[in-house]
């Protein structure tokens, strides 16, 4: 969990005032943890607290209730969770939101900025030491959301629009979408994402990140893999092609030919999914958001099994 700047920005931007509600403090059992947040604003709200009597008081309050509140779940809402939840409620507006730039860690609370916030914060800035949302002596301490893993989606078929639709509110992950011309895209793209026509994809690929992440999912197969021979050239962290088993088994004799040797081949994952989930572009997209999450969460993965059906992320190599 972090501070999703990006998410609020464009929040305040389309509806002008925007509350924003985060779990500061857990005691006990709770439907979400520390940093789980959701923004409010005049005839809607966006992201989660949990759900339930705390989510639907906290967002119906949002606009009256400054600072921090404690919520005991059972006695004052009902709830089962059994715990009691501490809530910081601030609102925002365009002014507020420019005092946040530039900023990499955001600490707020009563009176002076304490001795153990103080250096918290300095080492998480000058050390590089990770930091997760936390509660230090009355100040509530949350890091900025960063991408920290890079997302190439090749392809703005039924099976990439479901992809964008599943990954882009997570703010760890800094999406790429690339087709070939701006036709192919939605008439609306998430902001977080950036939307990339490129009349011949293969150029863009030298801009890509070596460590990134891609998924090959394009309406050409002749254009699959030619990103695959040029990915194989350029480098990756993870690469993951769109198909069937007899598609991969041509691609992985053509890939040879091209002078790809058997262990760089077996770095593309394909087929992309889980099985079990089915051949729906959203069971599709769920299973591969498994999967990058647990790359994203881990910072490592396994080999993708012989038969290649895909259930985790290749390694990095």
């Amino acid at each position: 969990m972090a501070f999703d700047l990006e998410s609020l920005r464009a929040a305040v931007t389309a509806h002008g005032r925007v509350a924003r509600v985060v779990i500061a403090e857990v005691q006990g059992s709770s439907p979400r943890e520390v940093g789980a947040a959701m923004l409010v604003w005049e005839g809607g709200q966006s992201g989660t607290i949990g759900g339930g009597a705390l989510e639907y008081q906290a967002a119906q309050q949002a606009f009256q209730r400054a600072g921090f509140s404690k919520h005991p779940l059972g006695p004052e809402l009902g709830q089962c969770c059994g715990g009691a939840v501490t809530l910081l409620t601030e609102t925002f507006d365009a002014d507020r939101v420019r005092e946040l730039e530039g900023e990499s860690i955001i600490a707020r609370g009563p009176g002076d900025m304490p001795l153990a916030v103080k250096r918290l914060t300095a080492c998480a800035r000058n050390q590089g030491v990770d930091l997760r949302p936390r509660r230090v002596q009355g100040w509530f301490v949350e890091p900025l959301a960063r991408s920290t893993q890079a997302l190439w989606i090749w392809g703005a078929g039924h099976v990439g629009r479901a992809l964008v639709d599943v990954l882009h509110p997570i703010p760890e992950l800094g999406i790429t979408w690339v087709d070939t011309a701006p036709s192919r895209f939605p008439d609306t793209v998430p902001d977080a994402v950036n939307a990339l026509p490129a009349s011949d994809p293969l150029r863009v690929v030298q801009h890509a990140p070596k460590d990134a992440a891609h998924l090959i999912l394009t309406y050409s197969h002749a254009l699959d893999l030619s990103l695959c021979d040029a990915l194989l050239h350029h480098g990756f962290g993870f690469a993951g092609l769109i198909g069937s088993g007899t598609k991969w088994a041509r691609f992985a004799s053509r890939l040879r030919k091209m002078g790809h040797t058997d262990a760089q081949i077996s770095r593309i994952c394909c087929p992309i999914g889980q099985k079990s989930l089915g051949k729906h572009p959203q069971a599709i997209a769920v299973g591969v958001a498994a999967q990058l999450l647990s790359l994203s969460t881990t910072n490592a993965g396994v080999q993708c099994p012989p038969t290649r059906q895909t259930t985790s992320f290749a390694s990095r190599a």
